[in-house]
């Protein structure tokens, strides 16, 4: 067996991370881990196309199934950090660099790396129609 090339070892940990924080929430149903999925394919090109992008993989797939979440289920993660107010989302940053993380824009503040909402303590999706 010969060893993963740099790509695909990337793409195998940024669907592990993403993966890992989906679980977190407890949204890692069959359709949203078709999302991740559909991501890694798109992003396995777009890899091939620039291969100087591979340490950016994790944060990429982790927007973009946060995009598709909120297209087609709410936004997600929620932020776990302001109590009060509308629940908002937490954002990755930086949006194109390595070791992304999830961050609260409202309160200013970092709260996990990609892969580690659980220890976080994040919740769900919440649907764009609801109410706080």
């Amino acid at each position: 067996m010969s060893p993963l090339s740099p790509l695909e070892q990337a793409l195998h940990t940024a669907r592990a991370l993403v993966l890992a924080d989906l679980v977190a929430g407890e949204v890692a149903e069959a359709d949203v881990v078709s999302l991740v999925e559909e991501s890694v394919v798109q992003r396995r090109w777009w890899v091939e196309q620039w291969p100087d992008g591979v340490e950016f993989v994790a944060g990429l797939v982790a927007q973009d199934v946060q995009d598709a979440l909120l297209d087609r289920f709410g936004r997600w993660p929620l932020c776990p950090v302001c109590g009060a107010g509308d629940p908002h989302a937490l954002e990755v940053e930086p949006e194109l660099g390595p070791d992304p993380y999830w961050v609260c824009h409202k309160a200013g503040v970092r709260v996990a790396a990609v892969g580690s909402l659980g220890a976080a303590g994040t919740g769900g999706t919440q649907s764009s129609g609801e109410s706080a």
